[in-house]
């Protein structure tokens, strides 16, 4: 174990020592409310709140002690948005990405990513209790959001201004999750739901059998590795080593359960069953002891029908197809955390594990118009994301010092074992089997491939944080932070390779026939591992940091935080040699860089209800460890490859904000903002063609930058004046908007590195004034909800709309491949009964009443092909809980 491991280790052994000593060490007139700890002459603040639970690292300057009652978004000394577990629940989504969704300026892009003032996930930051966590996806270090379910999130914050306390990839912002830790009295609830959508639910579909464990998640171990497979990998021999017995590994890799494609007549309902219970007690004088667990599982299907086009140089069609995918999600997931509060004091141990699965079956046919040959394609795969982590947590005081320890390990997986492709083609030519599809396995006219892969990261964090008021005010903050990521990734494609002589009338058999033991045996069908240059690759991004901040309030009305951040990083990837004869690509990358990265937020209330800030900051973004590693990855859910790039290097940000806030009363409020980024050397995706074949990449552009306007409004209306109905009533009106613009600068001589040809025109690349992935001009959400003060009766209409954005660059004077969201409806009705004097609450979701499709094209502004269109289905669920 390294010295850095050690430190963390260090950190979880001193904080859970500190358990018992935090709890004797309290003075016993200790006051237990943090309000009554203000100076006795101070003023009260008028508006009083239901605090939401937050825990960030460096805290206390977080929220400032003179307004822990106030609403803690305009109390924060930076800008802040906050979803408490109640606004979470208003939305009704099942996952945290959703909910996040609604935010002024955020949104959510392909599975789960969490896209800030239309930066990309790269430039965003996540934590689980403010320690960060690795990521299960291949083509992102950021973890995505939507295997959180909600139930396990007690808030959420996201901070759009940066802070020294925070770690410095923090371009657009950082979302802080924190989990649920000590309930207010003991509870058991328990709830289930079902869904279906109109696109998907009772309609035809596409599956395979697999395992008899598959609906649950988890395998039965039929896609465990066959014992030739697992023998050939063990041996480090090649595929073309004289004692590799390629038909023993081929008739291995032939499991009809795992290749033969069914079609389903009816695709069943979605459904999720959860339980979570707590319980807390009074323990020692002043302390507070609780604990909370949850589980939950769902089964949700998914068909898309998807337009897959692709075009050449000249804008003509290459291929045009047909995609008709059936997913199978199940998701999995359990919590159990520890609370203690005792005084001042406040630990969190907490223990979370989530398993993420899809089952995906797929059917393509199409046109290749190169070759004039028709084509169809089947697919079968396993995707699994798994994630384990265990942290803990100390924030203390000890009179007037403030302590945070912070420690935890966390490990994420992702499996992809025996995803299949098989290939028939017809040639539509005057030939005795023209009109017909078949497979030859020559990869000219039709082929198969089977394909493993696996990821395993592994993170150690460790931070202490030490606060003290120097003076009346203002209050110092010092902090340490650690954090060792290692990823191991690891891809082996294999392809069926038949002798020249193999009949054509043989191509005509199913998939599970055409690889059966006879067949292998009789022709001697053998195989080619085309991904032998670069199968493995070992990742590690090492980070120490330190930093410094004060909090100064010179006047009532006057806030400033200042504060810098030391980040000394060390990141490579490096290829892991699996065979005994090495080879070595090169593709290896080693980046060393130390910053300083200041930041600074002025706050002002030039009157009691409005407030004033400004912000500045420099801050960057590293590469990502997939958008490093030289390895070819397809991407189920854009349904393309990609590769990357080993010559990246780190973008840097400056940041600047300004922002008035308007406050009525209670949490009624409306605000304005605009803010400036500069980009240095900015990581963008762009598409290219390799043997007519679409492959997406990553290269540096030289700058770029983003700037906008964003506005958001929370009013309340009381209707009691209406009488009658509405005599109990009041309506909650949400309202944000988000203007964004952004350009990249690409002049003639700047140049962009890839490997392996090195330099590159970067005009080759990009174009001078094109607009940053992921951006798009206009973000709205507009959420309106009737609620009743007397029980639990809400219903909610949320509108949220986004603009086009691009989502990859075109190449060869190509346009961009372009993103249009557009405008989506949901409607949320909840609502409370007694059922058999159990607490119950009913809740009935429509989302996407209005069937918004999925768009993405690229257009010249006369032709448009279809990139990845398919329709979406308008969703309907109903659920309900009990709570005893």
């Amino acid at each position: 174990m390294n010295t850095g491991k050690q430190l963390v280790a260090l950190l979880l052994l001193t904080t859970a020592l500190t358990f018992p000593g935090a709890v004797l060490a309290q003075d016993s007139d200790a006051p237990a409310d943090p309000a009554e700890a203000m100076d006795d002459g101070a003023d009260q603040p008028e508006d009083e709140f239901e605090e939401p639970d937050i825990s960030v690292p460096g805290g206390d300057t977080i929220i400032v002690t003179g307004r822990i009652n106030r609403d803690p978004v305009r109390a924060s000394t930076q800008v802040v948005s906050v979803l408490s577990t109640e606004q979470i629940a208003r939305t009704g989504e099942g996952d945290i990405a959703g909910a996040l969704g609604r935010v002024t300026g955020l949104s959510v892009q392909g599975q789960g990513f969490v896209y800030v003032r239309g930066l990309g996930d790269r430039y965003s930051l996540a934590l689980l209790n403010g320690l960060p966590l690795p990521s299960p996806q291949p083509l992102s270090r950021v973890v995505p959001l939507d295997i959180f379910p909600t139930n396990v999130v007690a808030s959420s914050l996201v901070q759009k201004t940066y802070s020294a306390n925070f770690p410095g990839e923090f371009g657009g912002g950082v979302i802080n999750l924190t989990t649920r830790a000590i309930p207010d009295e003991s509870f058991l609830k328990v709830g289930g739901s079902v869904s279906g959508d109109t696109e998907t639910t009772f309609h035809n579909g596409l599956s395979y059998y697999g395992s008899d464990f598959d609906w649950f998640g988890f395998d039965d171990g039929t896609r465990d590795l066959a014992p030739a497979v697992q023998a050939y990998f063990d041996s480090g021999n090649r595929m073309t080593d004289l004692e590799v017995d390629q038909q023993a590994i081929a008739r291995d890799l032939g499991n009809p359960n795992l290749i033969l494609l069914q079609k389903l007549g009816d695709v069943p309902a979605n459904w999720s069953a959860s339980i979570t219970a707590g319980t807390a007690t009074d323990i020692f004088d002043d302390g507070r002891l609780g604990v909370v667990a949850t589980a939950s599982i769902s089964n949700k299907w998914r068909t898309r029908d998807i337009t897959s086009q692709a075009v050449l140089a000249d804008f003509t069609l290459d291929q045009d197809f047909n995609d008709f995918v059936t997913d199978n999600r199940l998701l999995t997931n359990a919590m159990l955390g520890f609370g203690l509060e005792a005084g001042d004091h406040v630990f969190r141990f907490t223990n979370l594990f989530i398993r993420d699965t899809v089952k995906q079956a797929r059917l393509s046919q199409g046109e290749d118009f190169q070759d004039d040959d028709s084509i169809q394609q089947q697919q079968t795969a396993w995707y699994e994301r798994q994630l384990i982590d265990s942290q803990l947590v100390a924030e203390m005081e000890f009179g007037k010092l403030g302590v945070d320890l912070r420690g935890g390990y966390a490990q994420t997986q992702r499996e992809a074992p025996y995803e299949y492709t098989f290939t028939y083609v017809r040639d539509n030519a005057q030939g005795p089997l023209s009109d017909y599809f078949i497979n030859v396995l020559d990869r000219q006219t039709g082929d198969a491939r089977v394909v493993f892969s696996e990821l395993k990261e592994e993170l150690w964090y460790g931070g202490i944080d030490l606060s003290y008021p120097v003076l009346d005010w203002a209050n110092l903050t010092v902090g340490y932070a650690y954090s060792d990521t290692d990823r191991y990734s690891e891809r082996r494609e294999f392809l069926f390779n038949a002798p020249s002589d193999f009949p054509d009338a043989v191509g005509l058999l199913r998939p599970d026939l055409l690889l059966g033991d006879a067949i292998i045996d009789y022709f001697n069908i053998g195989l080619i591992e085309s991904t032998q240059s670069d199968p493995a690759f070992q990742a590690a991004l090492e980070i120490h940091a330190g930093y410094g901040k004060v909090n100064l309030q010179p006047h009532d009305m006057v806030n400033i935080d200042l504060g810098v951040r030391y980040e000394d990083a060390t990141q490579s990837v490096d290829p892991v040699e699996v065979f005994n004869t090495p080879t070595n690509s090169g593709s290896a990358t080693s980046l060393a860089n130390d910053y300083w990265l200041p930041g600074a937020t002025v706050t002002i209330e030039p009157m009691e209800q409005l407030q004033l800030r400004a912000s500045a900051s420099r801050t960057i973004a590293r590469p990502q460890f997939r958008e490093l590693i030289f390895q070819s990855y397809y991407d189920p859910e854009t349904n393309r490859q990609f590769v990357g790039n080993p010559l990246l290097t780190d973008s840097e940000l400056t940041n600047y904000e300004v922002r008035a806030e308007y406050y009525f009363g209670g949490t009624d409020r409306i605000a304005v903002a605009g803010f400036y980024k500069d980009i240095d050397s900015p990581i963008e995706a762009f598409s290219s063609f390799s043997d007519n074949e679409q492959i997406t990449s990553f290269a540096n552009a030289p700058s770029a930058k983003l700037w906008g306007v964003e506005a958001d409004a929370q009013y309340t209306f009381d209707l009691f004046n209406l009488g009658g109905f509405f005599e109990s009533k009041e309506l909650l009106v949400f309202a944000n908007y988000t203007y964004t613009q952004s350009d990249i600068s690409v002049q003639d001589g700047d140049v962009a590195r890839l490997f392996p040809n090195g330099e590159t025109a970067a005009t080759n690349l990009f174009a001078d004034g094109r607009p940053l992935t992921g951006q798009s001009d206009h973000l709205v959400n507009f959420q309106m909800s009737l609620e009743d003060i007397d029980q639990l009766q809400q219903f909610t209409v949320m509108l949220n709309y986004a603009s086009e954005r691009v989502t990859s660059r075109g190449t060869s004077g190509l346009p961009d491949i372009v993103e249009d969201p557009g405008l989506k409806v949901d409607l949320v009705f909840r609502q409370g009964i007694d059922l058999f004097g159990v607490e119950s609450e009913l809740q009935f979701e429509a989302r996407n009443i209005f069937g918004r499709p999925n768009e993405e094209f690229q257009t010249n502004g006369t032709d448009r092909a279809e990139i990845n269109t398919y329709d979406v289905g308008t969703e309907l669920s109903a659920s309900i809980s009990f709570t005893f």
